[in-house]
């Protein structure tokens, strides 16, 4: 089993962002002093578990706020896909996910033309915080594609541990970059968007603003398409909570309308491009997570 890496950088705390390299050497993470200390962060109690918990299937909390009962693998290597970073071990989600993931990756010849999908990070084994990278993707329900066809090829384990997506975007964020944007690239994300589960996809404002661009008179699916720093290597995929699941909390509904206005115009504002550091965020702790998140973590 390929464990969450343990390199200085990721016990330090450093942030993964999707680009990041791996490792083909990864190695499991030291033991805690005192893990029933309850100002131990969860994200360090989640991190070690490179197993799902043996329990029925379950999205608990919210998408960053909560855990993952019951998850399931997506294959390393499929007909019409191939999971990115490996050494992450964040390939793992809901049952519901990793069946719409398999679904999408075999429709893209009819959706684009593309052979297939990189996928990058899905969840942790039982979902919960990360000790690098998201704030969300805790539920299993949240995953990262890479807006890079997958090649004719399976890629060498080196190669994805280290190989970079492409940069959709201008070097300057007002826009994409023409050289690189593609007609492909815009009716991959349509067509997601028009799926009835998929509740938010997350793109760099300036893929926003294509696509608004592009769009012509079927707007209705831009809603759930949101603007987020961040996301100029790959797209952000949520679905809804499943239905009959009532521990799982869906955000509320994107606003009305295509987004493609006032509040768009916003993201490209200099004070939003050039942001001034802010003072990182506390850890969270399992007292602020579901309870049963506890349950979660202790399962076989």
């Amino acid at each position: 089993m390929i464990r969450n890496l343990a390199l200085a950088a990721l016990l330090a705390g450093a942030p993964a962002l999707a680009q990041d390299k791996g490792t083909v050497d990864p190695k499991p993470l030291p033991p805690l002093a005192n893990p029933d200390d309850p100002a131990v962060p969860a994200k360090e109690l989640f991190g070690r578990k490179d197993q799902p918990a043996s329990l029925s299937a379950r999205a608990i909390g919210g998408y960053a706020r909560g855990c993952l009962a019951g998850a399931r693998a997506l294959a390393v290597d499929g007909d019409a896909w191939q999971v990115m970073r490996l050494s992450r071990n964040r390939n793992w989600g809901h049952p519901k996910l990793i069946a719409f993931l398999e679904r999408l990756a075999g429709r893209l010849p009819q959706i684009n033309g593309w052979r297939g999908l990189l996928v990058g990070d899905i969840s942790q084994p039982r979902g919960g915080p990360m000790i690098t990278g998201h704030a969300s993707h805790q539920l299993g329900l949240d995953a990262d594609v890479w807006l890079t066809p997958m090649p004719d090829r399976r890629l060498s384990r080196l190669e994805r541990e280290e190989m970079s997506a492409t940069n959709l975007v201008r070097s300057d964020w007002l826009d994409v970059d023409p050289e690189v944007w593609t007609f492909e690239h815009a009716a991959l994300i349509r067509a997601v968007a028009r799926e009835p589960e998929v509740a938010r996809i997350f793109v760099n404002p300036a893929i926003k603003k294509a696509l608004c661009r592009e769009a012509g008179e079927d707007r209705g699916w831009l809603s759930k398409v949101r603007p987020m720093f961040g996301h100029n290597y790959h797209f952000h995929i949520r679905l809804a909570c499943p239905p009959g699941e009532a521990a799982c909390a869906d955000q509320d509904p994107p606003p009305g309308g295509d987004g493609c206005g006032g509040e768009l115009a916003h993201w490209f504002k200099p004070e939003m491009l050039h942001p001034k550091p802010g003072k990182p965020r506390p850890p969270m702790t399992m007292a602020q997570l579901p309870t049963e998140c506890r349950r979660v973590l202790a399962a076989p």
